[in-house]
């Protein structure tokens, strides 16, 4: 590696070509980035003791070996933000020169054109000066050379260019030119058969620079590859990946990625380790697989995501249910979603049965909300799923592991859904319009836009209520008001809310713009009623709740049929272990009958399991494993020692040790007086695998 300061301009100037390697990131900087640069540079120029302003490294390598009659094709590993942002400044001055001949600078058009934007010798290939990826190099060369634009061009590269051009005036052009001869960057040039540019773009990386996941992942993927291996995975796979994700590539990767990998590994990585976590993968996985086999494994799964995630599903039914599950953010569902959507494709699904499952999804992360189950480890329910699934009986097993979830896992029933709904505040639910859109549709083809009407209290909310509205309510009209307000049987639509008002409701149903005059189906519940008291509210609460059940099913199995299922998980967890099996004295299990009774009592979906060296109690992954000892039970808790509240250091950081269990904090019990101290460390265990949830 050799670095060295360098002036901008000299460092353009002559015979060479900057190409931004297609494993490379495109194009990326916003208007805020620009006006900032600008800034900077019109500043350098009025302050006379400034002989420069640094602007960072431009990091490269060259392509080939080349004779001296040739032009030196240099990769640019870092730098491609701030080569085309003063390329484009530079390329707006010409054109303004162009524009306006007459102007007076100390250079002119031709030599700002010839010098730092093309060289002016070459033919082909080697005449631009800068050569960025796909959309982002057309829409530049178009611009240097004065063109038409292709018709996909870089909104980026055009947007900047634009707000360059117009900035640029015969007062300032001056201003501008003298700032950029001031500009300074660190001329570091790597040696192709000493430097390895992935680790030179990962330290770069690890020093601040904004880099995605996605661009470290495409840059380790592609950066090591033979040319034309490299071009043909990019332009077969990963080029296309790109375009499917549009603007957003970057972030929607991000979180595709982290999907596939829990997929493939089993395990949720953190989303700002996925990068680290492909690369543990793919090593293990490559040589087995082929560089090809494993790219093209992700753009399959990536296409599968995006049809999903970005709502570009052909078949329309399947469209709106990704639609409709998005609407409940349950992003931890996508693991499942991706293998369900895999084997769709492989036709071991039909339409229909993908369609069924993925409302059973949304049913039971809806029906959850509804009852108030925390979402607590959703992503481990959903990123386990499939290991329970028969794909000889495939949508009969799917319905049998919704209905086998105990606990807070649970699929909710009907009476649990009909007992909360009641009685739920849906005018302060987080998902309201979802649920009043779905109420209000459901097997209506001409669908209702509820975003276009305001939520209306037929019971009005103002505390002062009327003395009509008292007499039809009756003597405990106050507590009625408050019982009922804000619940479903007393909320619904409409386009004349302030029309409507607090007015009592025999006006409310006849007057123009009123229930009896609503398109809405949700009022005709309303507009058949005499007279609104508490039984009205609560008879279209039950008619609007029977509706809700039959769209946000529970899935229905015959119960010999579930049995067998039942049967099957009860065989599984059959231990191949008994408590005999670790020679406890008489003191020692009494102390672990104590123990494992409280913790069973933590919750009901808490299992116990005899392993060979140890006990486990878990609910989706261990959190506490025992291991009975001679005078005392060592406890592994499943935690980082940080993580832990630990007021009277009962616990020993066993990291670097070697120990039987789970986890890095060990804990020793050896008497009942300790229990209660010993629990508190359990269920801070617990807690810890149980609160990861989902944003609904």
């Amino acid at each position: 590696m050799k670095a060295k300061e360098a002036n901008l301009l000299r460092f353009l100037h002559g015979a060479k070509q900057f190409i931004i390697p297609i494993y490379q990131r495109t194009y990326s900087w916003q208007l805020k980035q620009c006006k900032q640069l600008l800034k900077d540079i019109i500043s350098i120029n009025a302050d006379d003791n400034r002989p420069g302003h640094f602007i960072g490294s431009v990091v490269y390598f060259e392509q080939d070996i080349h004779t001296v009659s040739e032009v030196p094709q240099l990769l640019v590993i870092d730098g491609q933000q701030r080569l085309t942002t003063v390329t484009l400044i530079i390329a707006a001055m010409v054109q303004y020169l162009k524009d306006h001949p007459d102007t007076s600078i100390d250079t002119n058009q031709k030599k700002l054109r010839n010098y730092y934007l093309v060289n002016a010798e070459e033919d082909g290939d080697l005449y631009h000066k800068l050569v960025l990826t796909k959309r982002d190099k057309e829409t530049l060369m178009a611009l240097i050379q004065g063109t038409p634009l292709p018709s996909h061009s870089s909104p980026r590269v055009k947007d900047n260019f634009e707000f360059f051009k117009s900035q640029i005036t015969g007062e300032n052009i001056g201003v501008i030119y003298n700032g950029i001869q001031k500009l300074f960057i660190v001329d570091v040039a790597l040696e192709r058969r000493k430097d390895n540019p992935q680790l030179i773009f990962e330290s770069l990386n690890s020093t601040g620079l904004e880099l995605s996941q996605a661009d470290l992942i495409r840059n380790y993927v592609l950066m090591g590859q033979e040319q034309k291996l490299q071009k043909h995975l990019y332009e077969t796979y990963w080029y296309p990946m790109e375009q499917t994700f549009g603007n957003k590539y970057a972030s929607v990767f991000d979180s595709f990625m982290r999907h596939y990998l829990t997929v493939k590994t089993g395990k949720i990585p953190r989303q700002d380790e996925v990068y680290e976590k492909y690369k543990e993968y793919t090593q293990g996985n490559v040589v087995h697989d082929g560089v090809e086999d494993m790219v093209k494994d992700v753009f399959n799964y990536a296409t599968y995501y995006a049809r999903m995630a970005l709502f570009i599903e052909p078949e329309k039914d399947l469209q709106q249910a990704f639609r409709d599950l998005s609407i409940l953010k349950v992003d931890v569902a996508y693991p499942l979603l991706l293998e369900l959507y895999r084997d769709y494709q492989d036709h071991l699904l039909t339409a229909d049965e993908l369609l069924e499952i993925v409302r059973l999804i949304e049913s039971y992360v809806f029906r959850r909300v509804i009852c108030g189950i925390p979402t607590n480890s959703l992503n481990k329910t959903f990123a386990g799923f499939m290991k329970s699934i028969k794909k000889d009986r495939y949508l009969e097993s799917v319905k049998a592991e919704f209905l086998l979830l105990t606990s807070y896992r649970r699929f909710p029933t009907d009476a649990e859904m009909r007992r909360e709904m009641l009685i739920k505040d849906v005018y302060n639910f987080r998902s309201r319009n979802y649920l009043l859109r779905k109420l209000e549709n459901e097997a209506r083809k001409e669908k209702v836009n509820v975003e276009e009407y305001t939520i209306e209290h037929i019971l009005p909310q103002n505390p002062n209520l009327s003395e009509q509205w008292q007499q039809e309510l009756g003597e405990n009209y106050e507590a009625i008001q408050e019982k009922y307000l804000h619940t479903i049987g007393n909320i619904t639509l409409t386009g004349y809310n302030s029309e409507l008002s607090d007015r009592p409701f025999g006006i409310k149903k006849t007057m123009e713009g009123g229930f009896r005059d609503s398109p809405l189906r949700l009022n005709r519940s309303v507009a058949d009623k005499e007279v609104w008291n508490e039984s009205a509210i609560t008879s279209r609460a039950e008619a609007l709740i029977n509706k809700a059940i039959s769209i946000w099913v529970q899935p229905q199995l015959n119960e010999t049929v579930l049995n067998g299922y039942r049967q099957q998980k009860s065989d599984k967890r059959k231990p191949k272990y008994t408590l005999d099996h670790y020679k406890m004295g008489d003191d020692i299990l009494r102390l672990y009958q104590s123990l494992k009774k409280r913790i069973l009592n933590i919750d009901t979906g808490v299992s116990e399991e005899y392993k060979k060296l140890y006990v486990a109690f878990k609910t989706s992954t261990n959190f506490v494993d025992v291991v009975p000892q001679k005078k005392r039970l060592r406890l592994s808790l499943n935690m980082r020692m940080d993580e832990v509240n630990d007021p009277k250091e009962l616990c020993k950081d066993v990291s670097q040790l070697g120990r039987w269990g789970n986890g890095d904090v060990e804990v020793g019990l050896s008497s009942s007086d300790e229990l209660d101290d010993v629990m508190d460390l359990i269920h801070q265990a617990y807690e810890k695998h149980t609160e990861i949830g989902v944003g609904v």
